[in-house]
């Protein structure tokens, strides 16, 4: 059975920085796709973050693009999610999410469909 945990969010101040992260079991991590979408209260799940297997190719909404940074440890079967210069606006539940292999189009990583596993998500408040 595939698991993702996140772990590190938290309350900060805006401008702060903070990083989240997403530990993975259950499956060959190195050969997955992973993102990261987020929830705010009233709003629909967004894309945030999308990353390759090898890591090579990395994709952000426009909204992070510049402020956000994701990564991956293959090693540690994890994923990363660095946050700098966080705005209140960010503040939302942020999910982790695996797909069972490589998107053949780079726009599939900017859809929820195209991930197969989720984590139950990790609460990023930023106060103003």
């Amino acid at each position: 059975q595939v698991q993702l945990v996140e772990s590190g969010g938290g309350l900060v101040q805006a401008g702060d920085s903070l990083s989240v992260s997403c530990a993975t079991s259950g499956r060959t991590f190195s050969s997955s796709a992973m993102g990261w979408f987020r929830q705010a209260v009233g709003k629909e799940r967004e894309f945030v973050a999308g990353l390759s297997p090898s890591g090579s190719s990395r994709y952000y909404a426009d909204s992070v693009k510049g402020r956000f940074t994701i990564s991956r440890d293959n090693a540690k079967n994890t994923v990363y999610l660095r946050m700098n210069s966080l705005k209140p606006e960010d503040t939302a539940v942020y999910y982790c999410a695996a797909s069972r292999g490589a998107p053949l189009l780079s726009t599939r990583y900017y859809t929820s469909n195209t991930y197969d596993y989720w984590g139950q998500g990790t609460q990023v408040t930023v106060s103003s």
